[in-house]
């Protein structure tokens, strides 16, 4: 009678509204749970659990399992699915260990953003858009040159003794006073306001700002730069990456991060097990089943959403796939080629 119950009430919404709302169903998933890069998973999922054990003071925007809540997921139920995935015997199938709720997409609030954009246009009823982004391998370089003319920016000298709580406090702040156009002049260097960490081309700059991390092989060794704070101008996802204000500085990390309050403490992500999401709705370290076709073939995966972007503010009908590391574009394109632009979704708790 519930199941029935909800259908009734999903479908009388795609009728006053013209498109399904975001809906978590209660499923029963008969199939084996996948096994593939399990070590990996857990890996990700402990360094998530130790930022949710911060605690929901220290990051209430993303420590928490607000709308969720009314399915019956709570934080704590987050915080055991973790742990359930880095357990030896987890074994037998999805329905043996976990609730399974299936995530439909805001089709309705897709469609406002859909003009030029045909993967929106063609978004299916019960799929998610899985969008794909990757480490970037940066041809980096010590010192200024013409191939290499636009730097990775440390924070600002005028920020480096503050925590972000304190820097909150402070509006005129280097930070906060540039967009992202004014900064690609070179206005920072020439008024030495910032540190360079290294110069860079064009293409690896929006890269790395798009992707968040970059990589850097420099005297031998590989340096790995990940984004630390924004200058709190809203990403605007109607005009193209390279016109954006939105800006990110930089600092010089040991892993490849995903979500963080603040360069002190973020979680560390893998490819392959690691997608970026609305963090902000449905809270950090959700765990997921994927669900897609190769071929004649049926693909599952289990992730954990460990990371966020502009992008994702509001956005409950997309979700963005760590893939892996790549030097450019094409080296990108050539990896995933065969992976789906839809995909099922399933958010699982354990029982």
């Amino acid at each position: 009678m519930r199941s029935i119950n909800l259908f009734i009430s999903c479908f009388l919404l795609s009728i006053q509204t013209g498109y399904a709302k975001p809906t978590f169903q209660k499923d029963k998933l008969s199939f084996q749970i996948p096994t593939k890069n399990l070590d990996q998973l857990c890996l990700v999922a402990k360094s998530t659990l130790k930022y949710l054990n911060q605690g929901q003071k220290y990051d209430p925007k993303a420590i928490h399992s607000r709308l969720l809540n009314s399915y019956g997921v709570s934080l704590e139920d987050t915080k055991a699915t973790l742990h359930s995935v880095c357990q030896p015997k987890l074994s037998g199938s999805v329905d043996q260990n976990f609730r399974a709720l299936r995530w439909l997409p805001d089709k309705q609030h897709a469609q406002s953003f859909a003009e030029k954009k045909p993967l929106l246009q063609r978004l299916p009823q019960d799929k998610l858009l899985m969008t794909k982004y990757y480490v970037r391998k940066i041809n980096a370089q010590l010192q200024a040159s013409q191939s290499h003319s636009f730097a990775l920016y440390g924070l600002p000298f005028d920020e480096t003794s503050l925590s972000i709580q304190e820097a909150s406090l402070q509006p005129t702040l280097t930070r906060y006073r540039y967009g992202k156009q004014k900064i690609l002049s070179g206005f920072l260097h020439q008024q030495k306001l910032a540190p360079a960490l290294v110069w860079v081309n064009r293409s690896d700059l929006e890269a790395a700002l798009l992707q968040g991390t970059a990589v850097a092989t420099l005297n031998q060794r590989n340096r790995i730069f990940n984004v630390h704070r924004n200058n709190n101008i809203a990403y605007d996802r109607t005009i193209k990456p390279e016109q954006q204000e939105r800006y990110w500085y930089f600092r010089e990390v040991s892993h490849i991060q995903g979500y963080g309050k603040d360069a002190g403490i973020k979680v560390n992500i893998i490819p392959q097990v690691t997608i970026a999401g609305d963090v902000y709705q449905l809270g950090l370290g959700k765990v997921m089943l994927l669900e897609y076709k190769l071929g004649q073939q049926t693909k599952r995966e289990l992730v954990v959403m460990a990371d966020t972007g502009g992008a994702f503010e509001d956005n409950l009908y997309q979700i963005d796939y760590l893939s892996g590391y790549y030097a450019n574009w094409d080296e990108y394109y050539e990896a995933n080629k065969h992976l789906p632009d839809y995909v099922k979704a399933w958010i699982l708790v354990k029982k």
